[in-house]
């Protein structure tokens, strides 16, 4: 009976001892894998430290360019110089172009050139003579014969800028007053380009018949008894009002400029003016 026994042991431990074994091996290949696995980990991760690294790039790319924008190269006193010249141009040639359109002088409140003060008893004379529409017939022909003049004022004021020595060309540029090389060119030419005006509005008054309706009204003035006589000169005057109107509307144009980027036309005018 214990032999039994010894030789049953016998068998179980055999059979069981293979299992034994296979287990462990098992045990020991699934503790490799997750060895195995857990050790490929960190290499699912680098697309993460990829991202990053462009990120990175490209943020500092993008600093480095907006550094790059903010940092502009000093104004020089020839750019500026050049660019006033050139802002006025601008401004001159659409003033011009504004003036001496139809109504540019006759509609425009700004600039609309009045009776002459000087002569405002025969315009209050006429009116109380029931002569009014004589008077205001003038006045139209009055501004009229302001647009017309302005046709011809491109070579007189352009002449006048491209001759111009700006003394303080930096300053004027960087002025916070937004009419400052219109006031400069104004203090420094407008004398000579009044003179040189008077023949052109002389010819615009004569060719528009201001210059008629005008002696008719100081004409019939003077024929009331009593009156101290009037000789007023009107081509001084028209030539005054007409070029300080100019002046008026290149001031405006210049304030464009200086205010609003689309303003300025070309790169020259974005590099002076701009802030």
């Amino acid at each position: 009976m214990n032999c039994f026994r010894a030789l049953t042991l016998a068998i179980t431990l055999s059979v069981a001892a293979p299992l034994v074994v296979q287990a462990q091996t098992t045990a020991k290949k699934t503790t490799t894998t997750k060895k195995t696995t857990t050790t490929k980990k960190p290499a699912a991760k680098a697309p993460a430290k990829t991202t990053t690294t462009t990120k990175t790039t490209t943020a500092k790319t993008t600093a480095a360019a907006a550094v790059a924008a903010v940092v502009k190269a000093p104004l020089t006193d020839s750019e500026a110089n050049s660019g006033l010249k050139e802002a006025l141009t601008q401004s001159i040639t659409r003033s011009i172009e504004q003036a001496s359109a139809t109504d540019g002088f006759n509609a425009n409140t700004d600039i609309r050139i009045p009776f002459p003060p000087e002569a405002e008893l025969v315009a209050a004379t006429m009116r109380k003579l029931r002569l009014g529409a004589l008077v205001d017939n003038f006045e139209v022909a009055l501004n009229r014969s302001a647009e017309a003049a302005a046709k011809e004022a491109g070579p007189v004021f352009l002449g006048a800028v491209q001759n111009l020595s700006f003394q303080d060309a930096l300053g004027l540029a960087t002025s916070k007053e937004e009419d400052a090389a219109t006031t400069f060119l104004y203090g420094k030419t407008a004398d000579q380009l009044k003179t040189a005006f008077q023949p052109i509005i002389q010819q615009s008054l004569e060719q528009t018949g201001a210059t008629k309706l005008y002696a008719e009204m100081v004409g019939r003035y003077n024929k009331i008894p009593l009156v101290t006589k009037l000789e007023p000169q009107l081509t001084p005057y028209a030539s005054q009002k007409t070029v300080d109107g100019l002046f008026t509307l290149v001031a405006a144009e210049e304030a464009k400029i200086r205010a609003n980027p689309a303003a300025r036309g070309s790169e020259l005018l974005k590099r002076v003016f701009g802030k």
